[in-house]
């Protein structure tokens, strides 16, 4: 699987994309410099980490949303390339416009770091596919703006399309309708707060995370 990480000003969690991405499908991703303008060629995957680019200043992700790197994803993602933005990699994508609604502060205003007890809401997509439907698997997260909100009609249509790709199993953050991860229209690009990245191999107490990286793994083979 050829595939590329973004790597913005603060972003801390860009190497442990790249380690999992290494590990499950044997070839390192191209770390790409927000400043690019342009993406390697003939990509399987673009992963927009998490951290907190730019600092967090102004809104989570709205800077790092206006990098020039971020025309080359929409690109991507419009020829079909999948595009999977995890934590602050979230809050892009909804800054660009390729995903709904916003992430704001959790209800009650604390980092929240621990493991999540997660649903898989969908299997028929090309993130969620090494899954069994309504499966419990734990991914950890941490965030402090982690609160999934849209108005009422995106939840219905994000529902109705079956486009809620994981909802946390017990209150996490407040968000909409335990919403944890959604994908677009298209269905290449998903939004995911907890971090599978972080759930790869037995050490990091199981491997719930590393069957997201399988299962597209094997639907771009």
């Amino acid at each position: 699987m050829k595939s590329a990480v973004i790597v913005f000003p603060g972003s801390n969690c860009d190497r442990d994309i790249a380690v999992a991405l290494r590990e499950v499908s044997g070839s390192a991703p191209a770390m790409v410099w927000h400043r690019e303008t342009e993406l390697p060629a003939d990509l399987d995957l673009v992963a927009v980490p998490g951290g907190f680019s730019y600092g967090d200043y102004l809104r989570c992700g709205a800077i790092a949303a206006r990098s020039p790197v971020v025309a080359a994803v929409h690109a991507a993602a419009a020829r079909g390339v999948p595009v999977i933005g995890i934590c602050n990699g979230f809050q892009i994508l909804t800054e660009t416009g390729l995903l709904p609604g916003a992430l704001m502060r959790n209800t009650g205003l604390d980092f929240v770091c621990r493991d999540a007890a997660l649903t898989v809401a969908n299997t028929d997509t090309r993130f969620t596919r090494g899954y069994a439907a309504d499966e419990a698997i734990t991914i950890p997260v941490a965030h402090h703006d982690g609160n999934y909100v849209a108005d009422a009609d995106t939840l219905d249509r994000l529902e109705g399309e079956g486009r809620v790709a994981f909802r946390y199993a017990e209150p996490v953050n407040g968000s909409a309708r335990d919403i944890a991860g959604i994908v677009s229209e298209g269905g290449n690009v998903l939004g995911m707060m907890p971090h599978p990245e972080r759930r790869i191999e037995a050490a990091h107490g199981g491997t719930d995370g590393r069957r997201l990286f399988e299962g597209l793994l094997a639907a771009v083979a």
